[in-house]
């Protein structure tokens, strides 16, 4: 595996929804930290919503300076097909850059019914998404390294 001080990792985080986006990160760096990732290795990148995350996405796999990108936001189910579009989109731009660019795309945007179980998933102790983010970023980055 590639050494633990020469790994890279950006965090999109999508500012909308930041009561959960925010537990999502903080949960993430700590994971990172446990680890013997350090806030050095790890650049946070902050758009509006969660439809802006994937050209985010393909402008940093594009510098290939990442050995990881993280997506943070969510998504909440409203009375409109608006949550739809939005979760696929999203998700099938972040899949896009993943395989364009060969770089892992670590996929937590949480599409929910209720806000509640989105915030719920984002502070949980157990089945953290932030924590999950980060260690399968972790392991990500090991299997390519091995390939």
């Amino acid at each position: 595996m590639k050494n633990i001080k020469q790994i890279k990792i950006a965090i999109i985080s999508s500012s909308f929804r930041a009561e959960v986006t925010e537990n999502l990160e903080k949960n993430c760096i700590a994971t990172f930290k446990k680890k013997g990732i350090t806030k050095n290795q790890t650049d946070i990148f902050r758009v509006p919503g969660s439809l802006e995350i994937p050209l985010i996405a393909k402008k940093i796999a594009k510098k290939h300076i990442y050995d990881a990108i993280i997506t943070f936001g969510a998504i909440v189910k409203g009375k409109t097909y608006h949550f739809e579009q939005i979760a696929n989109e999203c998700a099938r731009g972040c899949t896009e850059v993943s395989l364009q660019y060969e770089v892992p795309v670590i996929f937590e945007v949480l599409a929910v019914y209720k806000l509640q179980d989105a915030i719920e998933r984002a502070t949980r102790k157990e089945e953290n998404k932030g924590v999950e983010a980060a260690l399968t970023a972790l392991e990500m980055i090991k299997v390519i390294s091995n390939i």
